[in-house]
């Protein structure tokens, strides 16, 4: 969703808004929330929640309570309380649809964690927040050139000013506990604030910094993913995906997220599939199993005795087999059920995409052409 200022030219050219983060219409910003109930009216005698949606630097977003009943629209920057100070934010999210997400996150409108609106965002107020935002880029480098000299394990990711420029929350990266009460009385003597140090996880720092995927889209967890399920190896399995950590892998290091995304689909369809570890009883041989298309509906088995020979069989077909000999019945052989497999070219090409080839695979250098060029070298020496 865009705006219509945000729609591209005659040469295909983005016009852009020129808003500069800040969009009007509030299409263009970070994990936007449609409100789908503001054109509702409240039923009679019930007040409009006063609590709203703030929402800050890299999509990061609180509740607040306008305790002042100041007249304030989605959009609207705003000076909210924070301990000490004040910090600068836009309004996201207003209305009922507020409640179903402080219910969705188990937050209490009385609780202390839910602070108060002091005003909406003067001229000098935006001067201030933008002025720290400029600074944060120079204060990461700096940073990141004490984190080194004092040789601490960790890496520091981002760096976020308060909106009175009095604080700095500065967001790192580390496989073990770091000490960095040093770094702490460095930064602070070094910059003048009071400084917050915040461990982020490595999806978490993946959202944060943003970035392309493999599929050639923007991250999904720095555009619309809020919560970060744990994704296992056993994803990969239950889709027949080779375990190829080069391709499983996200920007993050961790496996991807949208191996959870069609996982549901390949459970119910592999709910009709019989396990893979049982053997066929033919009186030809046993029959083992070889591969699968899940969506197909097919398996392919060879005998144990000859394993260069598929058979592609239906899975109603293999669960005949099975349920007969579960009674002790055998069949005559596979060939009865199906005709051998043969290997196509299209199914080199579109079987098995993911973990055919390696990423490196040009830089390995064959062995052959070494030897060649030796032989080759040993051979011209002889003849002088």
């Amino acid at each position: 969703m865009s705006c219509s200022n945000c729609s591209t030219g005659a040469n295909g050219i983005p016009k852009g808004c020129k808003n500069n983060g800040s969009c009007g219409t509030g299409s263009c910003d970070k994990l936007t929330v449609f409100d789908w109930l503001s054109n509702m009216t409240l039923p009679s005698g019930q007040s409009k929640f006063d609590i709203m949606e703030v929402r800050f630097k890299n999509g990061r977003k609180h509740f607040y309570k306008n305790t002042k009943n100041l007249p304030i629209n989605v959009g609207d920057v705003v000076a909210v309380e924070t301990s000490p100070g004040h910090d600068i934010g836009s309004v996201s999210l207003t209305g009922e649809l507020v409640k179903i997400q402080m219910r969705r996150k188990n937050i209490v409108g009385d609780s202390d964690a839910v602070k108060q609106i002091y005003r909406k965002a003067s001229q000098k107020d935006i001067d201030v927040w933008k002025a720290a935002r400029n600074k944060e880029l120079e204060v990461q480098q700096k940073s990141r050139l004490i984190i080194s000299r004092l040789g601490l394990e960790m890496k520091l990711s981002d760096v976020e000013f308060q909106g009175d420029g009095n604080k700095a929350t500065f967001y790192y990266t580390a496989d073990d506990r770091v000490d960095f009460r040093q770094l702490i009385k460095e930064l602070a003597s070094t910059f003048r604030i009071r400084v917050e140090m915040k461990q982020v996880g490595l999806r978490q720092e993946a959202a944060r910094l943003g970035g392309v995927g493999s599929c050639g889209r923007e991250l999904c967890c720095s555009t619309w993913l809020t919560d970060f399920r744990s994704v296992t190896t056993s994803s990969a399995r239950y889709q027949q995906l080779s375990l190829n950590p080069q391709k499983l892998a996200g920007q993050c290091g961790k496996l991807k997220c949208c191996l959870n995304y069609e996982l549901d689909s390949y459970m119910d369809a592999l709910k009709e599939f019989p396990n893979t570890d049982t053997w066929l009883q033919t009186e030809k041989g046993v029959g083992v199993f070889q591969k699968m298309d899940i969506f197909k509906g097919l398996l392919w088995y060879a005998y144990k005795e000859n394993p260069i020979k598929w058979h592609q069989l239906r899975v109603e077909q293999v669960n005949d087999i099975i349920a007969l000999n579960t009674t002790k019945k055998k069949v005559a052989s596979l060939e009865e059920y199906a005709s051998e497999y043969e290997l196509d070219k299209n199914d080199a090409i579109f079987s098995d995409v993911v973990g055919q080839d390696s990423l490196t695979r040009f830089d390995k250098k064959s062995k052959k052409r070494r030897r060649n060029r030796n032989q080759k070298r040993k051979k011209s020496r002889k003849n002088v």
